[in-house]
């Protein structure tokens, strides 16, 4: 793999690792324990899913669910035909709709480019859950593209393991697959959750 493109594929694993993040809630962003491969939560497997289209916002009602899961589709993030804005219109009801959760999953689909049917610029579906209860969240991207080419932190392993093995290895607990990359880490105590859950 070339000097430029290594690059590439280290700064796409990042920014994927980066994009996730932001939307673990502030409490996590100070883990109190070193973080581990991306696992599903223990409530996923009960939780029913409220699925939301694009630009679609959720009622206000939906604040008050515990545990929550919601599915987000985000594939029309495009400049000329008012999808970005209507992407970002939605988006504040849709953040405000997990704050008061103690478990709360979400998925979305997201694609940004210039016109619907373009190249995304970047395209990934993503995992993001907490559980402030047990005190674990968890992100996961996969599929991750730029440009149409897949970039993640298995690009980045498969690229540092021939000259740094050890780098290599620690990365792939973040992930191993092409376009992929997620982790599960430890929340601070949340006593509103400890007192409710």
């Amino acid at each position: 793999m070339s000097r430029p493109r290594l690059r590439t594929v280290l700064l796409a694993a990042a920014l994927a690792l980066g994009a996730a993040t932001t939307t673990v809630p502030a409490a996590a962003a100070a883990p109190l324990s070193r973080p581990g491969p991306f696992t599903e939560p223990g409530f996923a497997a009960g939780c029913p899913w409220h699925r939301y289209g694009e630009g679609e916002q959720p009622p206000w009602w939906l604040a008050f669910t515990d545990p929550l899961c919601v599915e987000y589709s985000k594939r029309d993030i495009t400049v000329d035909n008012g999808g970005a804005l209507r992407f970002l219109l939605a988006e504040p009801s849709r953040i405000a709709a997990s704050l008061l959760t103690c478990h709360y999953y979400q998925r979305d689909h997201w694609s940004v480019q210039s016109t619907t049917g373009a190249v995304p610029w970047v395209a990934w579906d993503g995992q993001y859950w907490w559980d402030r209860t047990g005190r674990r969240a968890g992100v996961r991207l996969a599929d991750f593209r730029i440009d149409g080419v897949r970039v993640g932190i298995g690009d980045a392993v498969a690229a540092l393991r021939p000259r740094f093995p050890d780098l290599a290895d620690a990365l792939a607990a973040y992930g191993t697959a092409s376009g992929e990359s997620g982790l599960t880490t430890e929340l601070p105590f949340d006593l509103r959750c400890a007192l409710g859950g």
